[in-house]
C-alpha cells in the first residue's frame, strides 16, 4: 500500500454558513503546502511546509517570514513544534516511495540556524508527527518499520531521540498506518499522556501510552479503516475526554460519521457524530483557555467547531485547510496548500456566547466538490 495519499487541494461550490467566513487570510510570502503549524502563545506561530519550507511570525501574523532548513530541501516538514520565537522543532520526511528518510530539527535562534537532532534512513522509514510534554521531554512517531510502528522519546530536548523497542508496542494490523495530514495525528495531555491515531488497516485505531511512551495499548475504533481512510487527527481537552477525526481522502466531502470520542482516556471509543462541512478532517484542536470546550477541525472541504465534543458542528467556511491551532479563544491559525494561512477572525471561541444561536449540525452539511487532486506517498 503507499505508504502516505494526502489530497492536495480541494475546489467546492462554496455555501454561505450561519456565521460567515471566520478566518482572515494572511500574506505567508510563499506558495508552498503546509500540514504543521504550532503557537507558542497569541503572537509566535511556526509553520511546517513542503520542499524544507517553515513560515515563523512573531507578530500574531501581521507578517510572516519564510525561509527554507539548508540540506532539507528533499523533505516535507509535516509538523512542527513552537517553544518561542527563537526556539522551534521541525518533524520531515521524504515523500518519495523510493526514498526513506525521517529527519528532526531544532533551532534556537529563529531558524537562522539549524540542528539535525535525529534522522534514519531505514527503508520504510516515514516519521508522522511529534508532540512534547515539557521543554525536555517529546515523543515522535512513525509509520512501522520491522513489524512495528516507529515511536522515539527525547528526554533532553531532542539532544538525543531512541527509539522505543518494538516490543513494547502491540503489533500493527495488515496495511496499517498513519496519515502525515496536519501534525494532529499525536497527542499529548499532562507530563505522560500520548496517543496517536491510525488508518489503513481493517479498521481505525488508537495507540495509547501513560508513561511518556515507555511501553504502548492500542484500542480499536468504530471508524472503517482502508488504503486511503482512517484516522487523522487527535485531541484531548483533559485525561479522560479526547475526541479523533479522520474519514477518507478520496472522497473528500461525503457525508459520514467521521468523528469519534472518549470518556475513558482512549480505551474506548464510540461515534459522535458527523463534521460540518462534511468530508474528511485532516486536523483537530481543543481550544485552550475556553470556559466552554470548543473544538476545530478542519480538511479539504472546509472547517467547523463543537462545543460538545464533536456531537454537533458548526461550519466555518468551504476554504480547504489541512491543519489548526489555536493559542488561546480568541488566538488561531489554521494553514493548507498553496501557502495559505489564516487567522481566527470570529468571536472568541469556547467564551459563553459561542455559538449562541447558531445552526449546529450533528449530520454534516455538505457541498459538492468540482474536483480533486490526490498527491501519493
Amino acid at each position: 500500500m503507499p505508504r502516505r495519499l494526502l489530497p492536495a487541494l480541494v475546489l467546492a461550490l462554496a455555501a454561505a454558513t450561519p456565521l460567515g467566513a471566520q478566518w482572515a487570510p494572511e500574506r505567508s510570502g510563499t506558495t508552498a503546502e503546509f500540514r504543521g503549524v504550532s503557537a507558542a502563545g497569541a503572537r509566535v506561530v511556526w509553520a511546517a511546509g513542503k520542499g524544507g519550507v517553515y513560515a515563523r511570525t512573531v507578530d500574531g501574523g501581521a507578517s510572516w517570514r519564510v525561509d527554507s532548513v539548508p540540506g532539507a530541501a528533499s523533505l516535507f516538514f509535516v509538523d512542527a513544534h513552537a517553544v518561542g520565537a527563537d526556539t522551534a522543532y521541525l518533524l520531515g520526511t521524504s515523500f518519495v516511495d523510493s526514498i526513506s528518510d525521517g529527519r528532526i530539527y531544532r533551532t534556537t535562534d529563529g531558524g537562522r540556524h539549524w540542528t539535525l537532532q535525529f534522522r534514519d534512513t531505514t527503508k520504510g522509514m516515514f516519521l508522522d508527527g511529534l508532540a512534547f510534554w515539557d521543554a525536555r521531554h517529546g515523543v515522535a512517531f512513525g509509520d512501522p518499520v520491522g513489524g512495528s510502528f516507529v515511536v522515539l522519546t527525547t528526554a533532553d530536548g531532542g539532544a538525543t531521540w531512541r527509539r522505543v523497542p518494538p516490543e513494547r508496542l502491540p503489533p500493527p494490523l495488515p496495511g496499517e498506518a498513519s496519515f502525515a495530514a496536519s501534525g494532529t495525528a499525536i497527542a499529548t495531555f499532562g507530563d505522560s499522556l500520548v496517543w496517536f491515531g491510525t488508518g489503513g488497516g481493517e479498521h481505525a485505531r488508537v495507540y495509547r501510552s501513560t508513561d511518556r511512551g515507555r511501553t504502548w495499548s492500542v484500542s480499536p475504533t468504530p471508524l472503517p479503516g482502508g488504503k486511503t481512510a482512517g484516522l487523522f487527527g487527535v485531541a484531548f481537552r483533559d485525561a479522560r475526554h479526547g475526541v479523533a477525526v479522520g474519514g477518507d481522502y478520496t472522497a473528500p466531502a461525503a457525508a459520514g460519521a467521521n468523528v469519534l470520542r472518549t470518556s475513558d482516556g482512549g480505551v474506548t471509543w464510540s461515534v459522535a457524530g458527523t463534521s460540518a462541512p462534511a468530508g474528511v478532517r485532516y486536523g483537530v484542536v481543543y481550544v485552550p483557555g475556553a470556559v466552554r470546550p470548543a473544538l476545530v477541525a478542519t480538511g479539504p472541504s472546509g472547517s467547523g467547531y463543537s462545543m460538545d465534543d464533536g456531537a454537533t458542528w458548526t461550519a466555518i467556511g468551504t476554504d480547504p485547510y489541512n491543519t489548526v491551532v489555536f493559542a488561546s479563544p480568541a488566538a488561531g491559525w489554521a494553514a493548507g496548500t498553496d501557502g495559505r494561512i489564516a487567522k481566527w477572525a470570529g468571536r472568541p471561541l469556547g467564551a459563553r456566547t459561542s455559538g449562541a444561536g447558531a445552526r449546529t449540525s450533528g449530520a454534516g452539511a455538505s457541498r459538492a466538490a468540482a474536483g480533486t487532486a490526490a498527491e501519493h506517498r
